[in-house]
């Protein structure tokens, strides 16, 4: 049985990824064409490290991995300053808070980061448990974050669901013994998923209830076979 979700934050309660890939195909002036997004999502959901990386080595000019954290970041801020949740985040919070259900966040990015967006939101409250890269050694893809996360809503992995959008992060989530539902953005669309229970395009496209139904479903037949 169901007793938890489990959110992702960047790319899923916030498109933050494609504000940033805008940013760095602004600030190297150049075209999805020259940095193409298949590539690029690929460093999506993990730590920032490896993204950098390759962006400097996508630009024409030299390029310190200092300036480009600066100046990506101020475009990214700039593109951020009202942020809008995706479609049916709220509406799935509320759906599991309505329903008993313990609600959690495992991201990759700063607490500061995370809770600043969520406050603007007005989600921080719904959350019983987030846990940030502040609280662990390794990111994702490792699975440190949902353990974290399990551990202090007091469940075991099974009862719960993750919800990702990238690659990385189902992969933590999936190797943490959650059940995983991946929500696609204009980013990881062009991703090739593996070991997940569902996959969505959008959080509208079937309601919380439904989400659960099939993937306890799922799992009876999986058992029963």
């Amino acid at each position: 049985m169901i007793k938890a979700v489990v959110f992702d934050f960047d790319g899923l309660i916030i498109d933050t990824e494609y504000a940033l890939y805008e940013s760095f195909c602004e600030l190297l002036d150049m075209s999805p064409r020259e940095m193409p997004i298949k590539e690029y999502a690929t460093y999506i959901g993990t730590d920032s490290g490896d993204l950098y990386e390759f962006i400097r080595t996508k630009s024409r000019d030299p390029i310190s991995i200092e300036e480009l954290i600066k100046k990506s970041h101020a475009l990214h801020k700039g593109k951020l300053e009202e942020p809008v949740s995706r479609d049916g985040v709220t509406e799935y919070l509320e759906g599991a808070k309505k329903a008993g259900l313990k609600i959690g966040l495992a991201s990759s990015s700063n607490r500061e980061w995370v809770e600043t967006f969520l406050d603007k939101l007005s989600l921080l409250h719904y959350f019983d448990s987030i846990q940030t890269a502040d609280d662990v050694e390794k990111v994702k893809p490792d699975p440190a974050l949902y353990q974290n996360v399990i551990s202090r809503l007091g469940i075991n992995p099974s009862e719960a669901i993750a919800f990702e959008d990238s690659l990385n992060g189902s992969k933590a989530a999936i190797a943490a013994g959650l059940n995983c539902v991946i929500v696609t953005n204009r980013i990881t669309e062009h991703l090739t998923f593996e070991g997940f229970d569902l996959m969505l395009t959008s959080m509208k496209e079937k309601e919380l209830s439904d989400v659960i139904n099939e993937v306890e479903k799922s799992k009876y037949r999986e058992k029963t076979v």
